[in-house]
């Protein structure tokens, strides 16, 4: 029964964000209310109101999914395995679903994340994400000093200012560059002192 109710709430979370994201790259994100994504979703106002605090949570359910599977995957990584190593194998990692990435989406998501309210959330969410990365990099040092935590965060500072590049060259130069092999390049870039 728990597995059944489980999904249910994966695919209720699912069925609200694709709705936000539709109704404000269409509508854009000041005339769409957590009502409007409620009833296309075709869900009530109170199950929005369970899932997210607010349609910028909403927005950026996909991104908040994507980075927890990456952090799970970084956990996943042998212990022995240097710390850039083990960010870049976890990223390839989830390399699949970004396989095909549709350029007209990417760019109408950046322009749409522009957005004040969401600029804030996801400054928010993708700061939070840096301290998780680089906690999990210290806890793989196996050493809890003052110096270890202040490396673990340089190396996830560096790691995804790199991988924010990376996604930046490929929506500017689309005609030029494939998103994988930019985000390769990139980060061979930034990450030649850590190796």
């Amino acid at each position: 029964m728990d597995g059944l109710r489980e999904r249910k709430k994966v695919a209720a979370r699912q069925a609200l964000h694709e709705a936000a994201v539709r109704l404000a790259l269409e509508q854009g994100l000041d005339r769409v209310t957590t009502e409007a994504i409620a009833d296309a979703a075709e869900l009530s106002r109170r199950t929005f109101s369970n899932y997210f605090a607010g349609k910028e949570d909403a927005i950026l359910h996909g991104d908040v999914e994507r980075l927890r599977s990456w952090l799970e995957a970084l956990r996943e990584r042998p212990r022995a395995e240097p710390p850039w190593l083990a960010l870049r194998e976890s990223l390839r990692a989830l390399y699949g679903q970004w396989a095909d990435p549709n350029l007209a989406r990417a760019t109408a998501m950046r322009a749409l994340r522009q957005h004040p309210s969401l600029l804030a959330r996801q400054s928010a969410i993708y700061g939070a994400f840096e301290r998780d990365v680089a906690r999990v990099l210290q806890e793989r040092s196996g050493t809890d000093t003052p110096d270890a935590r202040r490396a673990a965060r340089v190396l996830a500072a560096a790691f995804l200012a790199g991988l924010r590049v990376a996604t930046a060259l490929w929506i500017e130069e689309p005609e030029v560059r494939a998103l994988i092999p930019t985000i390769d390049e990139v980060l061979d870039q930034v990450g030649a002192p850590f190796r």
